[in-house]
């Protein structure tokens, strides 16, 4: 009984967090959207192909720390067991 309990209440306590979040991200929404300038009719491809660059850019720079963290930790697993 008591484990229905304590799982009824969580199951509450996510509903109302659950509502308030959604109304936040609601009101979030409305506010960012009016704020926002129209968008232009002519925009420039090289404007919009920059952010998808910068993305990839950053992607291959963290792909490249990742190996050079594994070969480290590889190295260390190595010392460590001679």
């Amino acid at each position: 009984m008591r484990a229905i309990l304590g799982v009824v209440s969580l199951l509450l306590v996510l509903a109302v967090v659950g509502t308030l979040a959604m109304k936040q991200l609601k009101a979030v929404d409305r506010t960012v959207g009016s704020s926002l300038p129209p968008a232009q009719a002519g925009t420039d491809s090289a404007a919009a192909a920059a952010p998808a660059s910068a993305a990839r850019t950053s992607a291959q720079r963290v792909g490249a720390e990742v190996v050079k963290s594994l070969e480290q930790g590889a190295a260390r697993s190595e010392a460590a067991d001679k």
